[in-house]
């Protein structure tokens, strides 16, 4: 009898450990916020802005955001060290960035599931490849565009790069040959 009490104990706790915790979702989730809302946490306390501009029709970008933007590493990290920003390179959403304002001026309704018009904003960034990662200083001034789908290992290179501003020692294509090789992650792969 008292095995059989152990065996109920042990299935109740094993159960209560796995009831998923309602904070749970927001640990695993990068806290996406607006450019605009971005620029004035900047204001308040400076940080890095790591934006994903991807498009609706995309693939590569649904992967970025299903498998790589979903990993506890990369979420921790970029949640703890940057102000995220998603941004549709395609949509209808005004831009208020610095002293400009951005607009969408040919875009389509009938469109939005498809390709559309290219966004201004998305122009003024430089990205001209989806899904690309746009990485700002403190002052959202530019630092690079990062186009394609990355791995979380992959991408941590470029978020610890930037963060610890290691870019600007990449003075040649040689410097970060040198910077790529000795990386050695540490997100884990799931």
């Amino acid at each position: 009898m008292k095995k059989l009490q152990y065996i109920i104990a042990f299935l109740v706790f094993g159960t209560f450990l796995s009831i998923q915790n309602p904070t749970e979702e927001s640990e695993t989730t990068i806290n996406w916020i607006t450019i605009e809302e971005a620029l004035e946490l900047q204001k308040k306390e400076p940080k890095k802005i790591f934006m994903d501009v991807y498009t609706n029709w995309c693939g590569p970008c649904k992967m970025l955001d299903k498998y790589t933007f979903h990993n506890p590493d990369v979420v921790n990290y970029v949640n703890e060290n940057y102000y995220a920003v998603k941004f549709d390179a395609e949509g209808n959403t005004t831009v208020n960035f610095k002293e400009y304002t951005f607009g969408n001026p040919n875009f389509d309704p009938a469109k939005v599931k498809r390709r559309n018009s290219v966004h201004e904003f998305t122009r003024f960034l430089n990205v001209n490849a989806y899904p690309t990662m746009v990485f700002l200083d403190e002052d959202a001034n530019l630092l690079a565009p990062i186009s394609g789908y990355l791995k979380p290992q992959q991408l941590e290179l470029y978020l610890k790069l930037f963060k610890e501003n290691k870019h600007k020692e990449m003075t040649t294509q040689e410097k970060f040959n040198e910077y790529y090789k000795s990386f050695k992650p540490t997100f884990k792969v799931q």
